[in-house]
């Protein structure tokens, strides 16, 4: 694995878990509300900071939060590419969501 992927195994414990949350939903809402504008047919690729991205892999798949947290446009959510991808699948949309090339 590479050393510098995200670690899916640790949540970043200076961060208080409602918090965690919060940012989590605030960063999905906006990857929902960008995924348009690069959208090519359904499919749409947006990419996030290491740690933006590590906030929400932590929400969808470290912590027991249920469905109904995230936004309503959410129909399914995944991870590919070695966990290294997030998969959203929305109405309109198949997002994949990607650490940003530093």
């Amino acid at each position: 694995m590479d050393a510098a992927a995200p670690d899916m195994a640790n949540l970043d414990s200076d961060i208080p878990e409602n918090k965690h949350i919060k940012q989590a939903v605030n960063h999905l809402e906006k990857v929902l509300e960008y995924a348009p504008m690069v959208a090519e047919g359904r499919d749409a690729t947006v990419h996030l900071t290491p740690e933006d991205w590590q906030v929400v892999a932590d929400a969808f798949f470290n912590m027991d939060i249920p469905d109904e947290v995230f936004p309503d446009a959410i129909e399914d959510y995944g991870l590919t590419n070695e966990n290294q991808t997030i998969t959203l699948t929305t109405e309109e949309y198949d997002i994949e969501i990607e650490v940003v090339a530093s």
